[in-house]
Formats: structure tokens, sequence, C-alpha cells
């Protein structure tokens, strides 16, 4: 069974690389810099890969996510162009490539790669290069340079293992693809990677009880708590949605067709999600 198992996740590592690659091609992402605080940095691209965020101390540099491999020198010119201190930590938000592709190339500069139990697992059971050499299975603190990052898990939700960093003093949190901002960027519920759509909500409930004001997403540009909130409530609707058809006999096309027209569902969407959905709702 557990054979079984990591092939499924291997599969859909593979299904989600060859649909990036196909719709972005395998360059480099031409990256911005967003400046959240004084000391707290977006490495921003369109779409895809995912936000990079950067937290500056005295003593070197947090990160959260480093989009893929092929990103790293570019990602790495817009980090010097903050700061030239040596970053001592990344914290992967979950297993996907976009956002852990960096893993590697930053542990031979040793980096410490921070992520949950759960996401090391699908690291390895991937065989993706650079699993992390630090989990946890409900939080743990970094501290550097007098400043503090909590790295939370709160439940199932795109995946199984995805974390929120949390920026107490900056009334910020980094939500990974627990959360996403733009057209083209619904929820996205990684069957085979553990994810949920029934218990996404109650994550995001679980990250919404955080004092913040501001909420990075994994894919998007920065947005304000209230808006994490907004995608909680689709989240539940979706869900509830997804139910009701599915109790009034709704063929498989016609959830497809509501996906799509109400919650902005794309082909990828459909393929990754609509069968495990209609799996764990009924």
């Amino acid at each position: 069974m557990k054979t079984r198992a990591g092939l499924v996740v291997v599969l859909c590592f593979l299904l989600l690389g060859s649909y990036v690659y196909a719709q972005f091609g395998d360059k480099p992402a031409e990256l911005s810099t967003i400046k959240v605080r004084d000391d707290l940095f977006v490495v921003y691209n369109d779409l895809v890969p995912g936000n990079t965020t950067v937290l500056v101390t005295s003593q070197g540099l947090i990160l959260v996510d480093n989009k893929f491999e092929i990103d790293f020198d570019n990602l790495m010119a817009q980090i010097r162009k903050i700061s030239n201190q040596p970053i001592r930590y990344v914290v992967n938000t979950h297993y996907h490539g976009d956002h852990s592709g960096g893993n590697s190339k930053m542990q031979a500069q040793n980096v410490q790669v921070v992520a949950s139990e759960r996401a090391r697992r699908k690291m390895v059971e991937t065989n993706q290069p650079g699993a992390p050499n630090v989990t946890l299975e409900d939080r743990v603190r970094l501290y550097l340079g007098g400043k503090r990052v909590e790295v939370h898990y709160f439940g199932r939700a795109h995946t199984d293992g995805d974390v929120v960093a949390y920026f107490p003093d900056h009334r910020v949190v980094a939500m990974g693809d627990m959360y996403t901002v733009g057209d083209g960027l619904p929820p996205l519920v990684d069957y085979p990677g553990g994810g949920s759509t029934r218990e996404w909500p109650r994550s995001l409930d679980g990250a919404l009880t955080l004092d913040f004001d501001t909420a990075i997403p994994g894919h998007g540009k920065p947005a304000m708590k209230g808006d994490l909130a907004k995608y909680r409530d689709n989240l539940t609707a979706l869900g509830r949605r997804v139910i009701e058809m599915q109790s009034k006999k709704a063929s498989r096309a016609e959830i497809e067709k509501e996906l799509r027209s109400r919650f902005g569902f794309q082909d990828f969407h459909i393929q990754l999600a609509l069968d495990g959905m209609l799996a764990e709702l009924r």
C-alpha cells in the first residue's frame, strides 16, 4: 500500500511539473521585488513559480519558498538587491517544486531548510533533491538577529503538509498555496498530495486566528486579512455546492461546468482535482 501511495504521489508531481512547463516553458521567470515592510520583501512573478518572502535581519536572511531550481540565479540576484546578508533558513510551505526547487543549491550554501514532516515525506517519495533537514508536526519558532518567525501547521489544505509562516512583529503571514490571488488561480486541491476540499477551510480558520494584517499568497500579490477570509468563504461555498449537486444526482459534466463558471476552475484544476473532489464530497 505504501508503494502504491508513493507511486500516486510521484505521478501527481510529474503531472504538475509537465503542465507547468508546457504552459510557461522551462525558462527562468521574470522576477521583481515588492516591499511589504522595511525589512520584509516578496520576490514576485506572474503566475508560476510561487512567491518567495525575504526577512532581513542583522545576522542573515530567512526565506519562505525558493521557486524552481531553474530560477535560482535570478532569485539570488533579486535577493542581493535587498541584502548581502547570507541566507540562514528557508521555509518550504509545501512540497511542490515551484516552491522548493532551490533547496539543494541553498543547502550547498549551508542553509537550513524547514518544512512540515508531511511535506518532507512527499519530497522523499518523489525523489526531489534537497529534502528539508528541519521538520515540524505542529509549530516551530525561528529566531535570528532579534527577529522571530513562527511556522504553523493547521491541517490539510492544498496538500496534507502545508504550513503558514507567521511574522508576528510585522503582522504578516506567508500562506503558500493555501491562499492564491488572481485570475486563473482558484483553489487547487492536490488529492494525490493529500489535499482536502472539506478540511481546507478549517485550516484557514486556524490561520485566521493569528494576529496579522497582510497575507502573502503562494501566487499573486500581497493582500489583506479580510481577503483571506473571503477566500476561506469561497472554499466553503465550493465544497457545499459540490455536495449539493451530487445529492441531486448532477452529472460529472454538470459539476465541471459549475466549477468553471462559478469558481474559475481551469483545465488543470479539473484534470487534477475534480475526481478526487467528487469522491471526497460524495
